[in-house]
């Protein structure tokens, strides 16, 4: 599958636009990686637990996306992009989304 942030892809023509494809997970904060954070930011630095949470949450909406593309027959998610949002205190939504699209032509990182 050819996942892109651009809207076509060089040497590749689109067949056909699927529609909306889409991926998202909801993550709250762990009480024991709130304390640690809560401590952390009176020094300053990354917070690398929260920080391995967030990129977990986002590798799952973006497999639920691909998930998604490939039940609508998808070869290709053109114009993804990645959202989040808080929508409770200490839970935020991780959303990626993208065009499924159909591109003729051999895909090239199947080789």
């Amino acid at each position: 599958m050819i996942v892109t942030t651009t809207f076509d892809v060089p040497e590749r023509r689109t067949v056909r636009l699927l529609g909306i494809c889409r991926g998202t997970t909801v993550r709250t904060r762990h009480f024991g990686h709130g304390l640690i954070a809560m401590f952390r930011s009176f020094v300053g630095g990354e917070i690398h637990e929260l920080t391995k949470v967030i990129a977990e949450a986002r590798e799952q909406a973006y497999d639920r996306m691909l998930e998604d593309a490939r039940a609508m027959g998808a070869n290709a998610i053109l114009g993804m992009r990645y959202s989040s949002a808080e929508v409770m205190r200490n839970a935020a939504e991780i959303v990626v989304y993208g065009t499924a699209a159909i591109l003729e032509g051999e895909d090239p990182t199947e080789k």
